[in-house]
């Protein structure tokens, strides 16, 4: 099927349970070795290139049970463990790694809001029966930076040398716009990028938390070693970005906010996709995912310049539509809507780019419909519909304009094709190519 496209890289993640079901207190389970060797080597063999994900949300169950994985320090051994299993195993054919998807959606999810394992969480937040949310996220993201830096140190150190890849981590990003014009809002935007997006990415490229968490949660906050902010500075060799949508940010420190909707107040900030009951953005399949092609362009101008144009790869864009009672195969397959997001954001990351933006690649989420967390089956991102029944996956409009765009061969987006593929630092989904070879 990917072939079928003409991608050139497809993203996919290591399960941790299936590698190592009891971590590293038990043994590496060749099956599932031999099921990854398979899929890169099939890759491979059609000229695709494996962009790899060595933790993507999963956990062995015991490492749970032993020590309360995230929130021990005792992880980031474990996670080490891992990675190196990983680096042994496929290092020799896998040139991209990303060591954690979206630590900080994770840790909102799974110890903030309690809505993901292991669903810890506290009030007004959530009701779980476990948990505290004001300090479990900042443990379990401190232990989530360091095994990601001890895994990208051990890589450096011992097999990027000799397998010649890079390794990074991938953020999730919303972008957030002011809810009013006034000047409260505007620093909440603000704010409400740094809680998020630089939570994650200030402490790998400048050593410690952003300045705007520091103002407000310094003595909250845990405190990276001299020695370990030595080696989690500068521990990342491209930057990976998951980007769906954009909110309004509304300031809550010098007025009133009222905790409603499905996101908690955090930075002291409250995010709403409204704006006096009209939505920033085309609703989609999911809630608080609305269609504001902008937004990719300011996140990656954001990206750009706090962080010194690092490369950046877009890991993740992606379009679910609402869903609708009594669906028809025929209309799900009929995907117009996907189509013009998918040219209405390409054409928001080709002005990025423009304005200097080192963008080296784009992925779409996703491939077929897939298995979307605790959204199961029901939200439907896929460039090929499945049918459950039999499994059979049927490529949707979207998949034939994908491969004809891959290919050159769209002439109705033959200026935003021009300025994707004339640009030495960009490739549409995920390998990097010189003018000479395109």
């Amino acid at each position: 099927m990917m072939h079928s496209l003409g991608v050139n890289a497809y993203r996919l993640s290591i399960s941790w349970a299936r590698i190592l079901p009891r971590g590293r207190f038990g043994k590496v389970n060749p099956i599932g070795i031999m099921f990854y060797n398979k899929v890169v080597d099939n890759l491979l063999l059609r000229g695709i290139e494996p962009f790899v994900t060595i933790h993507h949300h999963d956990i062995p169950q015991e490492l749970e049970d032993r020590y309360g994985a995230w929130l021990s320090p005792l992880i980031q051994e474990d996670f080490v463990h891992f990675a190196e299993v990983c680096f042994k195993s496929f290092g020799d054919r896998i040139k991209y790694w990303t060591t954690l998807n979206e630590p900080n959606l994770f840790t909102e999810m799974g110890y903030i809001r309690g809505k993901y394992p292991p669903a810890h969480c506290s009030a007004p937040f959530g009701n779980c029966s476990i948990g505290n949310s004001d300090v479990e996220p900042l443990i379990a993201m401190h232990n989530m930076l360091l095994s990601h830096a001890k895994a990208a140190k051990l890589y450096r150190e011992r097999y990027q040398p000799k397998q010649g890849g890079l390794i990074g981590i991938i953020a999730n990003t919303f972008m957030y716009e002011p809810l009013r014009d006034e000047e409260f809002d505007q620093q909440a935007a603000s704010r409400a990028l740094a809680f998020n997006v630089a939570w994650v990415l200030d402490p790998l490229i400048y050593g410690d938390y952003p300045p705007e968490m520091l103002h407000y949660h310094g003595n909250e906050l845990p405190r990276f070693t001299p020695e370990e902010a030595k080696y989690i500075n500068g521990s990342i060799d491209f930057i990976g970005i998951n980007h769906y949508s954009t909110l309004y940010a509304k300031d809550c420190i010098h007025s009133a906010c009222i905790l409603g909707g499905d996101r908690p107040i955090r930075g002291f900030v409250y995010t709403t996709g409204e704006r006096d009951g009209v939505p920033i953005g085309e609703p989609t399949g999911m809630p608080r995912f609305f269609i504001v092609p902008r937004g990719l362009e300011k996140i990656m101008n954001y990206v750009k310049e706090r962080y010194n144009n690092q490369p950046i790869y877009v890991t993740e864009n992606g379009y679910s539509p609402p869903v609708q009672q009594n669906e028809r195969v025929e209309d799900l397959l009929q995907d117009v809507k996907r189509i013009e997001f998918h040219k209405a954001y390409l054409a928001a990351l080709v002005r990025a780019i423009r304005n200097g933006a080192d963008v080296r690649g784009y992925f779409i989420w996703s491939l077929m419909d897939n298995f979307e967390w605790v959204d199961g089956y029901s939200t439907r991102f896929g460039l090929h519909y499945v049918d459950r029944q039999t499994l059979k996956r049927i490529p949707k409009l979207s998949a034939r304009w994908y491969a004809n765009f891959l290919t050159n061969s769209s002439h109705d987006d033959a200026e935003m094709i021009s300025t994707l593929f004339n640009n030495v630092n960009v490739i549409v989904n995920g390998f990097k190519y010189e003018k000479a070879e395109i």
